[in-house]
Parts: C-alpha cells; structure tokens; sequence
C-alpha cells in the first residue's frame, strides 16, 4: 500500500498515440503499434549482476531525460508473516520512513525532497517495494539513503515509533476496509478462500489483535529476517553512467553482511473456497455481489488466458456482461471483471451491482450463464482479437514511465528470475488461442466459486 529492452525496437520508438489512447477503443491506432511491434523483440535493455552478499542489482541507462529511479524490491510480503504476527509486511512500509542513526525521524524525506525528489512504497501479499525518483545528481544520495536504511533501520528501531506506526496503520485499516463502503469484502475474502495457515489467508492490512500483539523484538526480528541484500533487488534506471554506479554500488551495498533466508514451506493452494458463501451488512445504498475462483499463478499457464477471459467478459461497453447487463437489459450499474495475478497462485474475480430491477441472485445467474456460453462456444475472433489488442497497448503505455519499468524488471525477476521477460510476458497474449481461452473459461464453474454478497443495512441497524 502506498506511504502518504538490448537490440531490437525500444519504448521510445512506440508511435505517440499509446499515451493519448482510451482502452475502450483501442482500436483506433492498435494497427500502427502492431505493426511497429512485430518487427522485432520488445525490450528494456538492461545489466544484471550479483554483489558477494547476495544483493541482486539490475542497471537500466536511459539519458532520455535528466532523471533517475532507484527501485529496491524486497522478497517479503504479508506471505511470509508467522501466525499472529500478520500485518508486519505492511507495518515495516511505514516503519521504513520512520529514520535511521544517520538519518534520524523524518530526515529521509526531509533530504530528497530538499533536493527535488521524492518516494513511495507499496505491499503486496508477494513483495515490498520501495522507490525514490529524483534529477540525475541525485543518485549518490538516493542510493547511500537506501543502503543506510537497509543496513541501520533495525538498530534506530524504538518503541516509540512502533507505538506510533502501528496506529497510522491500523487507522488505514479503519479508512480503507472497515468504514469504507464495500471494504469488508477485502478483509473476509483472505479466510474464504484459503485454509488456516496458508500464506494467503490473512490479509495485508492486518488485524488490531495482531498488530497490537507486536512487540520491539518482533519488529526487530523480522527486519533482521527479512530485509537482507539476499532478499532484495535493486534497479537503478535513468540518466547515469554505469561505469561510475558500479563501484559507488559496491561501496555503499557491499559491505552489508550476508544473510540465509529462512526455508519456506511448501504450499498447496486448495481448488474450492473454504467457504462458499458469505452474507455481509454494509452502511451502503447499493448492494454488491463478488464472485471468485482460484485460479492459476502469476505467469503460469493459464495465467494471461483469464486476463483474456476478463477483457472477454466484462473489459468495456462492448464486452459480454456489460453490454447484457448494463446497456441491454438494465439490470446492473456496473460490471467488472479481473485476473488478480499473485506469486503462488491467484484469484479471479467478478463484481458488479445491480440496478432497482435487478437482483444479486439475479445477475449472478446471468453472470454463470454467460460464463457457460464462453466455456461451451469459446470468443469470437473479434472478440480474441480485441482483448488481445488491449493488453497489448497496455503493454506500451506500461513502458513510457521510467519508474515502471523499473519496477517492471524487478517484478519478472522475482516472478521468473529474469528481468528481461518483457517479450515473453507479451507472447503469453499473442500466442492465446480461442481454445486456451476457452478452456480457462471452463474452469470457472459454480461448484469451485466463492460468493461474497453486500446487503445494504436496514435503517437503524448498526
């Protein structure tokens, strides 16, 4: 959650529509960004070794502009969080902008913003990211900044801070879930669909009960686990030379002690929710119903079909469910459809609200219908050729932005082990048949979904 390609054609060569283009009618320039794309290999170019401790670093020069992005993803989510401790993944986000020895309180924002740049993070179930964008000069600070903080944070760590933190964090809890409109879903979906124990089951947020449980030496411990060169990868992107970065990287990353990982066990995703329905109450006019299935990992087989699947369904005025149940038949005000693509195994999702003249069970009905049809009859080839045709602009537009892809090349590395899997990632969706497409379709049956429905609160209810 948020704080406060080598030879062949590159990014700055994709024709100037892809930042002007609408998803919806991707049609309208898709033909001239094909035609660029298929003459050679999309690629961010790029250098990738190892430092003696462990620490994975990745050099993407680009001189386009005066800029730089320093991009530390570490190998820790809410996954890797022991029984009763959850939360910890998403409380060290925060605890990370709380100082060092060095760089007491707020001094770490405090000197890049005095210089021009600036920072964010965010926390998955997989994998924290933390990245700081500024002009070129500013990369020897950002890098000594990141580098202090990974080997001094745990030392300068106070209960003082813990106590503060841990508040801010479960206040977003409060704000983001709890008194949110709909936001319940997020934090029973974890215990629905996963068993006890499962490194999905709980959610990132955390529970008070957890959170508050934390003690100094919790905190302590699982930095000392966790945010280690072994168990992280550094991507600097932008104007540098990489003659020059190469030792400053050696100097300021490569005394840090080497540290093992902790094994991580084996895991068994389960086929079937746990439940298969849960009834909520929500303080919300509009009720909601969330369909889900399991469904295959992050760049497995499988994977970009449902991406194709959801596009297929529900990406657009055009698609299936939106154009029966919102355009034709009036019965919801919207639809959407998603591939929630995850590091052990993922998530399809459907959700929607209906109009007056609709019903959960209703559209629901229509919903397992349509998706019957798609599984039964495959796409049209319309159909194939515009879902394909979105991801691929949204391939495009993913490579204009220097901080994405320099989260990019760290994403593939740790999904794949190879930051360049740019082309290949791509090829998932062009080698896509209506039959693969179909055949994802046919895995989302109702004896393997979870349903999750939203009732409005009846008045005075609390």
């Amino acid at each position: 959650m948020p704080k406060h390609i080598s030879s062949g054609m590159s990014f700055q060569s994709a024709p100037t529509c892809v930042s002007q283009i609408n998803p919806l009618t991707v049609e309208v320039c898709v033909h001239l960004l094909l035609a660029s794309m298929t003459a050679s290999a999309i690629e961010i170019p790029f250098e990738q070794y190892q430092l003696d401790n462990g620490l994975n670093v990745i050099l993407h020069p680009d001189p386009a502009l005066p800029q730089v992005v320093v991009n530390l993803w570490y190998g820790v989510g809410s996954k890797d969080e022991v029984e009763g401790r959850s939360g910890f993944a998403h409380l060290f986000e925060h605890l990370m902008f709380m100082g060092t020895t060095r760089l007491p309180d707020s001094g770490f924002d405090d000197l890049m913003e005095s210089h021009g740049g600036w920072n964010n993070a965010w926390t998955s179930e997989d994998a924290t990211d933390y990245y700081d964008v500024g002009p070129s000069n500013l990369l020897s600070t950002l890098l000594w900044m990141e580098a202090d903080r990974m080997d001094g944070l745990a030392g300068a760590m106070t209960q003082e801070k813990l106590d503060l933190q841990r508040e801010v964090v479960r206040n977003e809890r409060r704000q983001t879930s709890e008194d949110a409109p709909y936001g319940e879903v997020w934090l029973v979906m974890p215990e629905m669909m996963y068993p006890a124990g499962h490194p999905y089951g709980h959610t990132v947020i955390g529970s008070h009960e957890d959170l508050q449980a934390g003690t100094l030496d919790d905190v302590v411990g699982f930095f000392n686990t966790w945010y280690t060169p072994g168990n992280a990868s550094l991507v600097i992107a932008g104007d540098f030379d990489p003659a020059a970065v190469r030792p400053l990287v050696q100097q300021l990353f490569g005394g840090l002690s080497p540290v093992a990982l902790p094994a991580r066990p084996e895991v068994v995703t389960p086929d079937a929710p746990i439940t298969s329905l849960v009834e909520l109450t929500d303080s919300v006019q509009i009720p909601q119903s969330v369909m889900l299935w399991h469904s295959p990992a992050a760049m497995a087989p499988g994977d970009a079909d449902l991406d194709l699947v959801s596009s297929i369904l529900a990406g657009g005025r055009s698609s299936r469910l939106y154009s029966r149940l919102v355009h034709e038949e009036g019965l919801a005000l919207e639809v959407d459809a998603g591939q929630y693509s995850q590091l052990l195994s993922s998530l399809f999702v459907i959700e929607f609200k209906p109009t007056e003249s609709g019903s959960l069970e209703g559209v629901e009905a229509i919903i397992a219908e349509e998706i019957a049809r798609l599984a039964a009859e495959g796409p049209t080839d319309e159909e194939l050729s515009r879902a394909r045709n979105q991801y691929e602009v949204a391939f495009l537009q993913g490579l204009e932005s220097l901080q994405q892809r320099a989260s990019k090349l760290n994403r593939y590395n740790y999904l794949t082990g190879d930051p360049g899997y740019l082309q290949a990632d791509l090829d998932r969706y062009r080698s896509a048949t209506a039959q693969s497409v179909q055949a994802a379709a046919a895995a989302l049956t109702p004896e393997r979904m979870g349903l999750i429905r939203v009732h409005p609160e009846e008045e005075g209810e609390e």
